[in-house]
């Protein structure tokens, strides 16, 4: 059988039907930057579709700090972090991001992915168990196959499911637990106070997906772990820069020595090439901003708040959380697409979320929110949303 033949059948019908109806929700062009309104295909549109949690890809000083790296550095390293491609500000980010988060010690990796891939199959090997939430972002899933661990899912923030397999496993046997801080579809905090019991009680390690966290909980940003003052009890740390420090990247943050074992062992790291210049320097300038406008953080919960109070006041159904990501339900999802398209003509930008990535008729609108939206624009959004969910029969 030709290698290529699922290429030629691959949804093919399925796709060519939705794209020829005009609803294909993907890849649509920016004609700006990230900001809470862009030019999208050439419209004003408003984004409530992002991850800048903070608003500081636009952040004048953090463009500032990108454009002074190239120009000091060029524009690559030209090598992994093993080699050639350490330069002072990539140790200065490790410092910086290390005294933030109140851990000894943090690794840098080129991409949020690559991180998840190079801490968890350096940590966890052969004869290890990974616990991992079904919920749980895909790049965890691929580090686990990775890792060759033996990988035990647990049902979606069920603590029950998680000690019926913890019970399983041998006393021989290395335990990771890991689990998303904030879940990136829903928005939901995972249960960290019983993950951190159930970890004392089986002398399991845990680490926390923070990509969605940092920034974002907390009263200094600091994440999950000091959304709930349980910072002394997480092991490891991992985060992206592309979402809350408006840039590219990602980290691990933990103990001296996992670091130095994980910069010696993980293969991600060796062997990939460093973070750009650019994207380090934009990194440090948004952490900086991030310590020293703890505001920031409350800005954002406010305007979270905002929008989901003036979204269930118009009697739309969402999934309660108190982070900025907001899912609306249109349980269907071709209405998930038309939703995105009649949004998108009336100047609105969201995400489509459909199955498998939910469970059968329980499709959404992602919606999320950054700290630099105004009342003004959450106002337009509702009052084109409501109008949309109305037009689909939803509402």
């Amino acid at each position: 059988m030709d290698l290529f033949k699922k290429c030629e059948t691959y949804n093919k019908e399925y796709l060519q039907k939705v794209m020829d109806s005009g609803l294909y929700p993907y890849f649509h062009y920016l004609n700006s930057g990230q900001n809470t309104e862009v030019v999208m295909e050439g419209n004003r549109t408003i984004m409530i579709g992002s991850n800048n949690y903070l608003g500081l890809t636009s952040n004048p000083e953090v463009i500032k700090a990108g454009v002074e790296a190239i120009q000091k550095y060029g524009s690559g390293c030209s090598g992994s972090r093993f080699l050639n491609g350490t330069l002072d500000i990539h140790m200065e980010l490790e410092k910086e991001l290390a005294e933030f988060l109140h851990k000894e010690d943090v690794v840098t990796f080129s991409t949020g992915f690559q991180s998840n891939l190079g801490i968890i199959s350096a940590i966890a090997g052969r004869n290890d168990y990974i616990l991992c939430d079904k919920e749980n972002h895909a790049s965890i899933y691929d580090a686990c196959r990775l890792s060759f661990a033996k990988m035990l899912r647990y049902n979606h923030s069920d603590m029950q499911d998680l000690e019926r397999q913890l019970k399983t496993i041998p006393d021989t046997a290395g335990i990771l637990i890991v689990t998303d801080g904030v879940f990136s579809m829903s928005g939901e905090i995972c249960k960290l106070p019983e993950i951190v019991d159930l970890a004392k009680k089986y002398g399991a390690r845990i680490m926390i997906d923070d990509a969605h966290g940092l920034g974002v909980l907390g009263e200094h940003g600091r994440g999950t772990a000091e959304h709930f003052g349980l910072e002394n009890e997480v092991d490891i740390y991992m985060g992206t820069f592309s979402k809350s420090l408006a840039s590219l990247g990602g980290y691990m943050a933990t103990t001296k020595e996992v670091a130095t074992y994980v910069r010696h062992n993980s293969r991600p790291f060796i062997f990939s090439a460093s973070i750009t210049p650019a994207s380090v320097a934009c990194a440090r300038a948004s952490l900086k901003l991030l310590r020293e406008n703890p505001q920031m953080v409350k800005n954002l919960a406010e305007i979270s708040n905002y929008m989901r109070s003036g979204l269930k006041a118009k009697g739309i159904k969402i999934i309660e959380s108190t982070t900025p990501i907001i899912p609306i339900y249109t349980y269907e999802d071709e209405k998930a697409f038309l939703a995105c398209k009649l949004l998108l003509e009336r100047g609105v930008y969201v995400n489509p979320v459909i199955s498998p990535a939910t469970p059968k008729g329980q499709a959404l609108l992602r919606t999320s929110y950054m700290a630099t939206h105004t009342k003004e624009q959450m106002d337009e959004a509702i009052e084109k949303i409501a109008e949309v969910l109305k037009i689909i029969n939803v509402l």
